[in-house]
């Protein structure tokens, strides 16, 4: 059973010292790219993630190889301390993602979304101005509105009954409920009567390309409605990944109870 468990351990950190590789070279290529401001935004978690992978690789190698009772602790306090840390990070994202749905419009295949209809803390998140500005920056850099200019000559049907994303209806046209007229995918008008609403975000709506409605709260919305599914898949993602680390726990519990017990029958023989 000792060789088992301690072989178990060393298998599965060896494969998780080749993933900590290859995170850290995602990290390092998203730091060098200094053009797509949502790589860049991401290089500092993925890099720290993979040094952290990293370490407790090498510390569950050697713990296990080496039958190191020392190492073995570090790495069982390191695994349990990213355990709970995962479970208080899923329980949260569940939390903060509870609430929110888009709004169907009648006679659209694509729904709308309001800022109000998201939690506290993720309202708080996109209120910041420095975190929307690089928000802004990256929506910009990744070109989400430029399939509209490759579909300037459909119809206004055709246009609502598009299934747009959650960032393309916030982002990339004007809010249903200001009133304004299709003329085409990149261009809309107020009519003569003038708008049906005096939401700012009516008022924020711009053709200009570079403006559109980027500093639209819509906008913010279609973003957190985005999040919200993304961090959802990553909450099942993360129970998936919560069991497996409770299995390598208790098979380096194992590994450490056979390393003491391995090094006191080696004691008491070496008495004898």
């Amino acid at each position: 059973m000792a060789r088992i468990s301690n072989g178990l351990i060393t298998i599965i950190n060896i494969l998780t010292l080749l993933v900590s590789f290859v995170v850290i070279g995602i990290g390092a290529y998203f730091s060098l790219q200094t053009n797509l401001v949502c790589q860049k935004f991401l290089h500092w978690p993925v890099l720290i993630l993979g040094i952290f992978l990293l370490v407790i690789s090498i510390l569950g190698i050697i713990g296990s190889c080496c039958r190191v009772s020392f190492f073995l602790w570090i790495y069982l306090f390191a695994m349990f301390m990213l355990s709970l840390a995962m479970v208080v990070l899923t329980v949260f994202v569940f939390i903060v993602t509870n609430k929110g749905v888009g709004d169907v419009i009648s006679g659209h295949g694509y729904k709308e979304y309001r800022l109000g209809d998201y939690s506290s803390w993720l309202l708080k998140q996109v209120g910041n101005y420095n975190t929307w500005s690089k928000i802004e920056s990256c929506l910009k850099s990744v070109e989400v509105c430029h399939g509209f200019t490759e579909k300037r000559l459909i119809s206004a049907n055709e246009f609502y009954k598009k299934n747009l994303s959650p960032i393309q209806s916030g982002c990339c046209k004007p809010p249903t409920y200001c009133g304004y007229d299709y003329v085409n995918v990149t261009y809309w008008q107020a009519p003569r009567s003038g708008l049906k609403s005096t939401d700012a975000d009516c008022k924020a709506w711009s053709n200009n390309q570079e403006k559109l409605c980027y500093s639209c709260n819509s906008c913010k919305a279609g973003v957190l409605a985005t999040l919200k599914t993304k961090w959802k898949e990553i909450a099942i993602f993360n129970v998936a990944i919560i069991v497996f680390f409770i299995l390598v726990y208790t098979i380096g519990c194992c590994a450490m109870k056979n390393s003491q017990s391995d090094r006191y029958r080696r004691q008491f023989y070496g008495h004898h």
